[in-house]
Protein backbone atom coordinates (compact mmCIF):
# COMPACT_ATOMS: atom_id res chain seq x y z
CA UNK A 1 0.00 0.00 0.00
CA UNK A 2 1.64 3.66 -1.01
CA UNK A 3 2.37 5.78 1.68
CA UNK A 4 -0.28 8.57 1.89
CA UNK A 5 1.62 12.40 1.37
CA UNK A 6 -1.24 15.06 2.05
CA UNK A 7 -1.71 17.98 -0.06
CA UNK A 8 1.18 20.32 1.56
CA UNK A 9 -0.72 23.79 2.96
CA UNK A 10 1.14 26.96 2.20
CA UNK A 11 1.24 28.78 5.14
CA UNK A 12 2.28 32.70 4.77
CA UNK A 13 3.51 35.03 7.78
CA UNK A 14 3.09 38.38 7.07
CA UNK A 15 5.76 41.02 8.62
CA UNK A 16 6.74 44.47 8.27
CA UNK A 17 9.42 47.01 9.93
CA UNK A 18 9.80 46.17 13.28
CA UNK A 19 7.63 43.13 13.54
CA UNK A 20 8.56 40.71 16.73
CA UNK A 21 10.67 38.35 15.81
CA UNK A 22 9.17 35.44 18.35
CA UNK A 23 5.94 36.21 16.85
CA UNK A 24 7.49 34.12 13.21
CA UNK A 25 9.90 32.15 14.91
CA UNK A 26 7.61 30.49 16.91
CA UNK A 27 5.14 29.28 14.65
CA UNK A 28 7.72 28.69 11.62
CA UNK A 29 9.24 26.46 13.88
CA UNK A 30 5.68 24.66 14.63
CA UNK A 31 4.95 24.13 11.18
CA UNK A 32 8.45 22.91 10.35
CA UNK A 33 8.23 20.30 13.10
CA UNK A 34 4.79 19.62 11.64
CA UNK A 35 6.24 18.13 8.28
CA UNK A 36 8.60 16.63 10.08
CA UNK A 37 6.28 14.52 11.64
CA UNK A 38 3.93 14.32 8.57
CA UNK A 39 6.22 15.10 5.42
CA UNK A 40 4.05 17.07 2.71
CA UNK A 41 1.68 18.45 5.70
CA UNK A 42 2.53 22.14 5.26
CA UNK A 43 5.38 24.71 3.49
CA UNK A 44 6.28 28.07 4.88
CA UNK A 45 6.76 31.88 3.51
CA UNK A 46 7.47 34.87 4.55
CA UNK A 47 5.77 37.52 3.31
CA UNK A 48 6.10 41.31 2.79
CA UNK A 49 4.91 44.01 0.67
CA UNK A 50 8.30 44.30 -0.64
CA UNK A 51 9.86 41.73 0.06
CA UNK A 52 13.57 41.56 0.48
CA UNK A 53 15.22 41.84 4.07
CA UNK A 54 12.63 43.80 7.10
CA UNK A 55 14.04 44.72 10.34
CA UNK A 56 12.62 43.18 13.57
CA UNK A 57 12.07 45.27 16.99
CA UNK A 58 15.01 43.90 18.17
CA UNK A 59 17.43 44.76 15.06
CA UNK A 60 17.78 40.94 13.52
CA UNK A 61 16.79 41.20 9.81
CA UNK A 62 14.13 37.98 8.15
CA UNK A 63 14.72 37.76 4.18
CA UNK A 64 10.85 37.62 2.64
CA UNK A 65 8.72 37.27 -0.41
CA UNK A 66 7.06 39.95 -1.70
CA UNK A 67 2.86 39.65 -1.98
CA UNK A 68 2.34 40.30 -5.12
CA UNK A 69 5.05 37.57 -6.42
CA UNK A 70 4.01 35.20 -4.45
CA UNK A 71 0.50 32.84 -4.80
CA UNK A 72 -1.79 33.31 -1.74
CA UNK A 73 -1.40 30.75 1.01
CA UNK A 74 -3.68 28.72 2.17
CA UNK A 75 -3.19 30.59 5.94
CA UNK A 76 -2.06 33.65 6.41
CA UNK A 77 0.04 34.64 9.90
CA UNK A 78 -0.23 38.65 10.62
CA UNK A 79 2.25 38.95 13.20
CA UNK A 80 2.61 41.76 15.64
CA UNK A 81 5.34 43.83 16.91
CA UNK A 82 6.16 47.44 17.82
CA UNK A 83 5.89 48.50 14.06
CA UNK A 84 1.79 47.40 14.31
CA UNK A 85 0.61 51.30 14.25
CA UNK A 86 2.64 52.25 10.66
CA UNK A 87 1.59 48.98 9.15
CA UNK A 88 -2.12 49.73 9.76
CA UNK A 89 -1.89 52.62 7.97
CA UNK A 90 -0.33 51.78 5.04
CA UNK A 91 -2.80 51.16 2.42
CA UNK A 92 -1.06 48.66 0.38
CA UNK A 93 -0.92 46.50 3.52
CA UNK A 94 -4.24 46.69 4.51
CA UNK A 95 -5.43 46.13 0.33
CA UNK A 96 -3.88 43.24 0.81
CA UNK A 97 -5.23 41.93 3.77
CA UNK A 98 -8.86 42.88 2.46
CA UNK A 99 -8.40 40.45 -0.26
CA UNK A 100 -6.86 37.56 1.80
CA UNK A 101 -10.26 38.11 3.73
CA UNK A 102 -12.34 36.15 0.78
CA UNK A 103 -9.44 34.67 -0.41
CA UNK A 104 -7.56 32.55 2.12
CA UNK A 105 -9.27 29.73 3.81
CA UNK A 106 -7.89 31.52 7.07
CA UNK A 107 -6.57 34.93 8.15
CA UNK A 108 -4.72 34.94 11.82
CA UNK A 109 -3.58 37.89 14.02
CA UNK A 110 -0.76 37.00 16.54
CA UNK A 111 -0.57 39.10 19.24
CA UNK A 112 -0.46 42.85 18.00
CA UNK A 113 -0.94 41.61 14.39
CA UNK A 114 -4.97 41.71 15.17
CA UNK A 115 -4.43 45.39 15.22
CA UNK A 116 -4.10 44.84 11.22
CA UNK A 117 -6.79 42.29 11.05
CA UNK A 118 -9.02 45.23 12.76
CA UNK A 119 -7.57 47.87 10.29
CA UNK A 120 -9.04 45.70 7.41
CA UNK A 121 -12.35 45.09 8.75
CA UNK A 122 -12.05 41.44 9.90
CA UNK A 123 -12.92 41.64 13.38
CA UNK A 124 -15.91 43.01 12.86
CA UNK A 125 -18.72 41.74 15.08
CA UNK A 126 -16.18 39.30 15.39
CA UNK A 127 -14.86 37.52 18.79
CA UNK A 128 -10.94 38.21 19.06
CA UNK A 129 -7.89 38.65 21.30
CA UNK A 130 -4.87 40.24 21.61
CA UNK A 131 -1.70 40.15 24.11
CA UNK A 132 -3.80 41.22 27.37
CA UNK A 133 -1.68 44.64 27.86
CA UNK A 134 -2.95 46.16 24.47
CA UNK A 135 -6.74 44.40 25.03
CA UNK A 136 -8.80 47.76 26.16
CA UNK A 137 -6.72 49.59 22.94
CA UNK A 138 -8.14 47.16 20.92
CA UNK A 139 -11.83 47.03 21.70
CA UNK A 140 -11.53 50.70 21.67
CA UNK A 141 -10.27 51.24 18.07
CA UNK A 142 -12.49 48.71 16.39
CA UNK A 143 -15.64 48.95 18.50
CA UNK A 144 -17.78 46.70 17.10
CA UNK A 145 -15.12 43.29 18.12
CA UNK A 146 -15.51 41.41 20.64
CA UNK A 147 -12.49 41.48 22.63
CA UNK A 148 -11.73 39.03 24.79
CA UNK A 149 -8.38 39.96 26.69
CA UNK A 150 -7.56 36.93 28.86
CA UNK A 151 -7.66 33.82 26.27
CA UNK A 152 -4.57 32.81 24.64
CA UNK A 153 -6.48 32.49 21.20
CA UNK A 154 -9.66 33.05 19.72
CA UNK A 155 -11.54 31.79 16.42
CA UNK A 156 -14.34 33.14 15.02
CA UNK A 157 -15.57 31.23 11.88
CA UNK A 158 -11.85 31.75 9.51
CA UNK A 159 -10.78 34.34 11.40
CA UNK A 160 -8.19 33.47 14.17
CA UNK A 161 -6.21 35.67 16.67
CA UNK A 162 -3.49 35.01 19.64
CA UNK A 163 -2.77 36.94 22.57
CA UNK A 164 0.55 37.29 24.13
CA UNK A 165 3.86 36.95 22.45
CA UNK A 166 3.97 33.15 22.83
CA UNK A 167 0.88 32.46 22.19
CA UNK A 168 1.83 32.27 18.14
CA UNK A 169 2.31 28.93 19.29
CA UNK A 170 -0.57 27.30 20.67
CA UNK A 171 -1.93 29.43 18.14
CA UNK A 172 0.10 27.32 15.41
CA UNK A 173 0.03 24.07 17.86
CA UNK A 174 -4.28 24.82 17.16
CA UNK A 175 -3.88 25.23 13.46
CA UNK A 176 -1.92 21.79 12.89
CA UNK A 177 -4.44 20.34 15.21
CA UNK A 178 -7.46 21.17 12.48
CA UNK A 179 -5.57 20.14 9.84
CA UNK A 180 -3.63 16.85 11.01
CA UNK A 181 -5.27 15.72 14.31
CA UNK A 182 -4.33 16.13 17.55
CA UNK A 183 -2.16 13.37 17.49
CA UNK A 184 0.02 14.95 15.35
CA UNK A 185 -0.18 18.60 16.93
CA UNK A 186 0.85 16.89 20.30
CA UNK A 187 4.19 15.40 18.52
CA UNK A 188 5.02 18.92 17.75
CA UNK A 189 3.83 19.96 20.88
CA UNK A 190 6.45 17.43 22.88
CA UNK A 191 9.18 17.83 20.33
CA UNK A 192 9.18 21.60 21.06
CA UNK A 193 8.91 20.89 24.67
CA UNK A 194 5.58 22.81 25.21
CA UNK A 195 2.45 22.29 26.68
CA UNK A 196 -0.07 20.90 24.15
CA UNK A 197 -2.87 22.80 25.64
CA UNK A 198 -1.46 24.44 28.59
CA UNK A 199 -3.04 23.57 31.99
CA UNK A 200 -5.36 26.25 34.19
CA UNK A 201 -7.26 26.63 31.06
CA UNK A 202 -6.95 29.34 28.14
CA UNK A 203 -5.85 32.38 29.84
CA UNK A 204 -2.96 34.44 29.07
CA UNK A 205 -1.79 35.13 32.89
CA UNK A 206 -2.84 34.00 36.17
CA UNK A 207 -4.70 36.22 38.41
CA UNK A 208 -2.51 34.77 41.26
CA UNK A 209 0.31 36.08 39.92
CA UNK A 210 -1.63 39.32 39.07
CA UNK A 211 -2.11 39.89 42.68
CA UNK A 212 1.58 39.95 43.49
CA UNK A 213 3.10 36.62 42.79
CA UNK A 214 6.33 35.62 45.06
CA UNK A 215 6.87 39.11 45.60
CA UNK A 216 4.15 40.44 47.96
CA UNK A 217 4.41 39.72 51.63
CA UNK A 218 0.44 37.84 51.39
CA UNK A 219 2.15 35.47 48.66
CA UNK A 220 1.50 32.92 51.29
CA UNK A 221 -1.93 33.81 52.05
CA UNK A 222 -3.15 34.33 48.30
CA UNK A 223 -2.30 30.43 47.53
CA UNK A 224 -4.09 29.71 50.60
CA UNK A 225 -7.09 31.30 49.73
CA UNK A 226 -6.94 29.60 46.22
CA UNK A 227 -6.79 26.09 47.85
CA UNK A 228 -9.55 27.66 50.01
CA UNK A 229 -11.81 29.10 48.26
CA UNK A 230 -15.37 27.50 49.26
CA UNK A 231 -14.30 28.51 53.13
CA UNK A 232 -15.51 32.24 55.14
CA UNK A 233 -13.06 33.83 53.60
CA UNK A 234 -14.37 37.32 55.52
CA UNK A 235 -11.66 39.98 56.39
CA UNK A 236 -12.18 38.77 59.70
CA UNK A 237 -10.93 35.07 58.70
CA UNK A 238 -8.10 36.42 56.58
CA UNK A 239 -6.87 38.19 59.20
CA UNK A 240 -6.84 36.19 61.66
CA UNK A 241 -4.73 33.57 59.03
CA UNK A 242 -1.81 35.76 59.23
CA UNK A 243 -2.05 36.92 62.89
CA UNK A 244 -3.05 40.62 62.49
CA UNK A 245 -6.23 42.71 63.07
CA UNK A 246 -8.64 43.03 60.61
CA UNK A 247 -8.28 46.92 60.29
CA UNK A 248 -4.39 46.41 60.22
CA UNK A 249 -4.81 43.65 57.88
CA UNK A 250 -7.02 45.44 55.09
CA UNK A 251 -4.62 48.44 55.22
CA UNK A 252 -1.27 46.56 54.78
CA UNK A 253 -2.92 44.18 52.22
CA UNK A 254 -4.30 47.07 49.44
CA UNK A 255 -1.20 48.51 50.12
CA UNK A 256 0.85 45.67 49.50
CA UNK A 257 -1.71 43.66 47.14
CA UNK A 258 -3.06 46.98 44.92
CA UNK A 259 -6.59 45.54 45.89
CA UNK A 260 -8.84 45.28 49.09
CA UNK A 261 -8.92 41.48 50.65
CA UNK A 262 -12.85 41.38 48.98
CA UNK A 263 -11.78 41.92 45.69
CA UNK A 264 -8.96 39.46 45.81
CA UNK A 265 -11.08 36.86 47.19
CA UNK A 266 -13.24 37.83 44.15
CA UNK A 267 -10.80 37.45 41.67
CA UNK A 268 -9.39 34.43 42.74
CA UNK A 269 -13.36 32.88 42.55
CA UNK A 270 -14.10 34.23 39.00
CA UNK A 271 -10.52 32.66 37.60
CA UNK A 272 -11.12 29.56 39.26
CA UNK A 273 -14.97 29.09 38.56
CA UNK A 274 -14.39 30.24 34.70
CA UNK A 275 -11.30 27.50 34.32
CA UNK A 276 -14.19 25.01 35.61
CA UNK A 277 -17.09 26.70 33.33
CA UNK A 278 -14.78 26.18 30.43
CA UNK A 279 -13.27 22.66 31.02
CA UNK A 280 -15.74 20.87 32.57
CA UNK A 281 -19.15 19.65 32.54
CA UNK A 282 -19.71 20.50 36.04
CA UNK A 283 -23.05 22.10 36.93
CA UNK A 284 -22.87 25.46 36.71
CA UNK A 285 -24.48 25.34 40.74
CA UNK A 286 -21.85 23.06 42.01
CA UNK A 287 -19.07 25.24 40.55
CA UNK A 288 -20.86 28.51 42.14
CA UNK A 289 -20.73 26.31 45.81
CA UNK A 290 -17.26 24.81 45.04
CA UNK A 291 -16.01 27.89 44.61
CA UNK A 292 -17.58 30.02 47.82
CA UNK A 293 -20.18 31.94 45.22
CA UNK A 294 -22.23 29.91 47.34
CA UNK A 295 -25.15 30.43 44.67
CA UNK A 296 -25.58 30.86 41.22
CA UNK A 297 -27.53 34.16 41.16
CA UNK A 298 -24.34 35.82 43.07
CA UNK A 299 -21.78 34.46 40.38
CA UNK A 300 -23.28 35.40 37.40
CA UNK A 301 -23.50 39.20 38.47
CA UNK A 302 -19.65 38.76 39.24
CA UNK A 303 -19.43 37.12 35.49
CA UNK A 304 -21.37 39.36 34.06
CA UNK A 305 -19.65 42.58 35.86
CA UNK A 306 -16.39 41.01 35.13
CA UNK A 307 -16.55 39.26 31.46
CA UNK A 308 -19.25 41.01 29.81
CA UNK A 309 -20.67 37.21 29.68
CA UNK A 310 -23.00 34.70 32.22
CA UNK A 311 -21.24 31.15 33.04
CA UNK A 312 -23.55 29.81 30.47
CA UNK A 313 -22.46 32.16 27.64
CA UNK A 314 -19.16 31.45 28.35
CA UNK A 315 -19.66 27.56 28.33
CA UNK A 316 -21.83 27.59 25.32
CA UNK A 317 -18.80 29.90 23.32
CA UNK A 318 -16.12 27.41 21.38
CA UNK A 319 -14.26 25.39 23.44
CA UNK A 320 -11.51 26.21 21.60
CA UNK A 321 -10.77 29.37 22.05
Amino acid sequence: MPHFRPMARMVGLFIYDRFQLLDVSGPIAAFEIAERVLPGSYQVAVLSIDGGVVHSSSGVAVHSSATDKCKLPDTLLVVGGFGTQAASRCSRSINFLVACATDMRRVCGVCTGSFLLGAAGMLDGRRATTHWRYAVELQRTYPTARVEPDKIYVRDANIWTSGGICAGIDLALALIAEDCGDKIARRVAREMVVYYRRPGGQSQFSILAELGGGDSVFSALLAWIRTHLSDDLSVEQLASQVAMSPRNFSRAFKQSVGVTPAKAVEQLRLEAARERIEHSRTLVSEIAASTGFKDIERMRRAFVRTFGRTPQDIRRADPGG
